[in-house]
């Protein structure tokens, strides 16, 4: 069939819809569907249309009949043929400014109904077209239109004089059109070219695939132009991204000035995200609340709410656009921090806690007992800690270290502090083998420190009568520390005065687990003291964002002594004498680790690349012992390949991430790492934290195939702080990946950055503030800073952290 006229297109289109609106809205009518039928005759139906509908036409999105409801297609097929029937009906292009003019009377004035939780869909220019585009960015309220900030900024202040134009530039030109053309370069692709010129020269302009730029666009009216500086036969030409008509008054959105580049997903264009985003921002902007009290944005020199979303948005300059971004990164951090110091003051005022009071003479003869000297950092850290404990409020501490650090003998003394002041201890490790080792370390440091003290051990191998007496025997007081699993946290398990409970590995435990041993306290509302401890080394600021709710103690240097461990980069070239070197360990009476990468975030998968990987092994060393570990295994045979490895039973242990946190064994002294480039730095870290346990000189190999990550790999091979590898990690990786996954029931951070030390430390500093006067933010000036808690602590996030 021959469309003779746009009439006659438009016709079709309508008569398609009625059709498939009335046998069923299946979807079938037409070959391919509904949508790919639109995507076909729309563009047709746009050649003849004015500019405005032309770029509407190209904004469709030509999935959005197949992605809608069933029980919502007549609605969407009504509303689609009411639009085309209102926008598309074939007429002459009027100018510019009539035509912004008739859009603004077909759009309904700004109603005294509108809140920030309207739906967009109550909003002019919110069709049915962009919604669902919208919604996919997360994007259903006015708030979130507002909140929904630009990713980064466009610098198109600057206007260029043709004649200083640069190849391969991105530049903003001020011109005056004079010819313009179009034509087809292809199918489905148009080009419209323009010839242009200001006082220095004339250039050519072109646009791709924009065929409605032929008619918004007039001989002899001035434009701003934006896009990259190319050459096309030896001339200079702007491949033009963006374009503004020039209004010495005008308010620009999309060039001249700093333009906003929002994130975007199919369905949409960034001109129309700017425009409609803009539209909102200037109605509606001052709707929002402003949470802070003036007081604290006196004191943190912070711009006010309103104006710093505008800024957010459009700012007029780069010292606005970064005054805006510090205090919307300021609300972000400070309403995180309010969440974990209420949550940290609501469990310390719930209940009180025995004071521990020892002498520092007791203290420093203790000290004197060890084999060894503190470090300047565990004396600091111990002081820390002894300080908490002598407060009637219950201690909430996390003592962050590297592996080889010392937590365990900080922990070892806070611990025979509790047990002198009459008291228990119990200590709470992820593991069973980790818990018997502990109980080993910690029975040969009190029967230095208290060598009367009894130090048992309680996991789920401790069974019948020996599990009962033992229990007895705690609730009896006779047991000053015990050291165990989950088990310590069971129901059945009571104590008679437990006056310090402590976590290792922090991050195998949730909140849950915490708050069931502070709830092993004597009686009523007196807690134990807690203390948490982890060797992953986590940046301050990170630090201060996961466990805000927890005072943070660092060791952050090793004993003296102790050997470096000897990190070297493998390239492919060199595997098999890395092979070699890991057989000559072993003839030396030595044993190594094999890690293999974590492909996907699957352990079944991940068991069989390390069965693989233990299979292909196995033939390369015939002569010697291989042991496997992933984490498929069931705990107790993860426990018995562990002790096997520890006992020497094992020479070569091939395994996945398991690994990471695991038991002593002195005489590995190789830590050989396939793939390394799928690691982060700090987790490679904690790999390399296996090793260098005993007297021998220890190893960590670096396989990689990957000769672009080579750099980042040799920030391990040159620095064994932890540390250091852990600040580099946040910065090329960001948080999430720095953990692998995003911590639940955190709020998300939309503008703030976890790397800002400045900010972070200033946000906790006024919400300590704020709390220790008004923990439930009752006063009438928390009243705004209240309800926007509660919006984004108590609706916004759910689940316990981890």
């Amino acid at each position: 069939m021959t469309i003779a006229s746009p009439t006659d297109v438009l016709r079709q289109i309508l008569e398609i819809l009625e059709r498939e609106r009335r046998e069923g809205c299946r979807n079938r009518l037409v070959l391919g569907g509904l949508d790919r039928y639109l995507a076909v005759w729309l563009p047709r139906l746009a050649r003849s249309l004015p500019p405005r509908a032309q770029e509407d036409i190209a904004e469709f999105p030509f999935r959005a009949y197949a992605e809608t409801p069933p029980a919502e297609r007549p609605q969407w097929l009504t509303e689609v043929a009411a639009w085309l029937r209102e926008t598309a009906q074939p007429r002459a292009a009027p100018p510019p400014r009539p035509r912004a003019a008739r859009a603004a009377r077909a759009m309904p004035p700004p109603s005294d109904s509108i809140t920030l939780e309207t739906p967009i869909s109550a909003l002019r220019g919110f069709d049915r077209r962009v919604i669902p585009a919208f919604r996919r960015l997360g994007v259903e309220t006015v708030r979130d239109v507002l909140l929904f900030f630009p990713h980064r900024h466009l610098d198109r202040r600057a206007v260029v004089p043709i004649r200083d134009l640069s190849l391969g530039t991105d530049a903003t030109i001020l011109v005056t059109i004079w010819e313009l053309a179009e034509r087809v370069i292809g199918p489905g692709r148009q080009l419209v070219e323009a010839t242009v010129s200001d006082a220095s020269g004339t250039l050519r302009a072109r646009w791709f695939n924009q065929p409605w730029v032929a008619r918004t666009v007039r001989p002899g009216s001035r434009w701003l132009l934006s896009g990259r500086v190319e050459s096309f036969k030896g001339r200079l030409e702007l491949t033009v991204d963006d374009y503004e008509p020039f209004d010495e008054e005008g308010d620009r959105t999309h060039a001249g000035r700093l333009v906003p580049v929002y994130p975007l997903t199919e369905g949409i264009a960034q001109r129309t995200v700017r425009r409609l985003v803009k539209s909102v921002v200037e109605r509606y902007a001052a709707l929002l609340p402003e949470p802070l009290p003036a007081e604290i944005r006196r004191q943190a020199r912070l711009m006010d709410r309103i104006p710093a979303v505008r800024a957010m948005h459009y700012p007029e300059t780069p010292t606005e656009l970064a005054d805006a971004k510090r205090r919307l990164a300021f609300d972000e951090l400070f309403i995180l921090q309010l969440g974990l110091q209420r949550a940290k003051a609501e469990w310390q005022q719930a209940g009180y806690a025995e004071p521990i009071i020892v002498p520092p003479a007791q203290i420093d003869q203790w000290t004197n007992r060890l084999p060894f000297t503190l470090t300047t950092a565990q004396r600091r850290a111990l002081q820390e800690i002894l300080a908490d404990l002598a407060r009637d409020r219950p201690m909430a501490r996390l003592l962050q270290g590297d592996v080889g650090s010392g937590k365990t003998v900080v922990a070892a003394i806070a611990l025979a502090a509790a047990v002198t002041a009459g008291g228990q201890g119990a200590l709470l490790a992820p593991t069973e083998i980790l818990a018997n080792q502990h109980r080993a370390s910690l029975g040969r440091l009190f029967s230095l420190l208290l060598p009367q003290a009894r130090v048992e051990v309680l996991t789920g191998a401790v069974q019948g009568k020996k599990r009962q007496r033992l229990l007895d025997d705690v609730a009896a007081g006779e047991v000053a520390l015990l050291v165990g699993t989950h088990a310590v946290i069971q129901e059945q398990v009571t104590f008679k005065r437990l006056l310090l409970g402590v976590i290792d590995e922090q991050h195998r435990f949730g909140v849950a687990q915490r708050a069931a041993l502070r709830h092993k306290g004597v009686s009523g509302q007196r807690h134990p003291h807690m203390l948490v401890m982890t060797a992953t080394p986590i940046p301050r600021t990170l630090a201060l964002t996961l466990y805000g709710d927890l005072d943070l103690s660092v060791l952050d240097e090793l004993p003296p002594g102790r050997q470096p461990i000897r990190t070297r980069l493998v390239p492919p070239e060199k595997r098999e004498r890395a092979y070699q070197f890991v057989r000559e360990q072993v003839r030396l009476g030595r044993q190594a680790y094999v890690i293999c990468p974590l492909i996907e975030e699957s352990e079944k998968i991940e068991a069989k690349a390390a069965t693989a990987e233990f299979d292909r092994l196995r033939h390369i060393f015939p002569d010697l012992r291989l042991g496997l570990l992933h984490g498929r295994m069931k705990p107790k045979e993860k426990d018995a390949v562990m002790i096997a490895f520890r006992d020497g039973a094992i020479d070569v242990l091939v395994s996945t991430a398991v690994v990471e946190v695991g038991i002593d064994v002195p005489n590995a002294t190789v830590m050989l790492i396939e793939g390394a480039e799928r690691f982060g730095l700090a987790q490679l870290h904690q790999f390399r934290g296996r090793v260098g346990r005993g007297q021998d000189q220890s190893y960590c190999l670096l396989l990689t195939d990957s000769a672009q990550e080579s750099e980042r790999l040799r920030i391990v091979e040159q620095t064994n702080d932890g540390f250091a590898l852990a600040e580099e990690d946040l910065r090329l990786r960001g948080p999430g990946e720095f953990f692998g996954v995003r911590q639940s029931g955190l709020p998300e951070l939309k503008v703030a950055r976890l790397s800002d030390a400045e900010l972070m430390d200033l946000a906790r500093e006024q919400a300590e503030r704020i709390i220790a006067t008004d923990p439930g933010l009752e006063a009438p000036q928390h009243q705004l800073l209240r309800a926007e808690f509660q919006r984004i602590w108590i609706e916004g996030t759910s689940g316990d952290r981890s």
